[in-house]
């Protein structure tokens, strides 16, 4: 069943990007990359068996991520990928310190359900400030490569039809980097290295089936630009 319900996931997220960039321009764009973010940070806590291995949830979310930005590449240069690369590292930090800040107030006393929501946020929040070290040194180091190596290959291979080849190689070797060194860093002695291995593995593999299923949506978007009335 989980891997029924990670594939709707993946097409829901899509869509909701295309949908994004249908309704508000260039700013549903931005808009999205903090949502990727900071659900990805919260999805990651929860550990999952998908196809037979370990695996980590908000891998669909974050892969997103990369999708927008190749999209901004392609459509409004550099400097507004750039800019939402950065729009996202500045959304984690915000989010963490807030949710943080909220664990020092007491629930209401003789409240249970005040006392069970407290607990929740504690089991959730309370690992993020590590969760959230390895996702930014991830995100900002597999980001900005991708963003780099998009426009290399976009100088390679120039034009609309060669747009898959650089999609996929520049997201494909920035996610092998976002892999590595998010699992180590986020999960190094909580999980024994068998496990440790399952997870980055499984991270990188559904991240590049996430990567190969987005080409045709950064073409629909390439497609629907013109009826984009929304991006100044």
């Amino acid at each position: 069943m989980n891997e029924i319900f990670w594939g709707i996931m993946l097409l829901v997220n899509f869509f909701l990007v295309i949908l994004a960039y249908k309704l508000f321009g260039i700013r549903g764009l931005f808009i999205w990359i903090p949502i990727a973010t900071i659900v990805a940070n919260i999805q990651v806590v929860q550990t999952i068996k998908l196809f037979g291995l370990t695996a980590t949830l908000g891998n669909i979310v974050y892969a997103t991520s990369f999708l927008v930005t190749d999209i901004l590449s392609e459509l409004y240069g550099k400097k507004e990928a750039n800019k939402a690369v950065w729009m996202g590292f500045f959304s984690v930090i915000a989010m963490t310190v807030l949710m943080n800040l909220a664990l020092f107030f007491k629930p209401l006393e003789g409240d249970d359900f005040s006392l069970l929501t407290y607990k929740s946020l504690d089991t959730i929040f309370s690992l993020m400030p590590r969760i959230v070290l390895a996702s930014l040194l991830a995100y900002l180091i597999s980001q900005h490569h991708d963003v780099w190596a998009y426009h290399l290959w976009k100088n390679k291979f120039p034009g609309i039809k060669k747009i898959w080849l650089r999609n996929n190689l520049s997201t494909m070797i920035s996610q092998l980097l976002d892999s590595l060194i998010f699992t180590f860093v986020a999960f190094y002695g909580t999980f024994e290295l068998k496990i440790l291995g399952e997870i980055f593995i499984t991270t990188y593999v559904l991240k590049w089936i996430v990567a190969l299923a987005d080409t045709p949506f950064i073409y629909w978007a390439i497609k629907i630009k013109p009826l984009v009335n929304n991006d100044k």
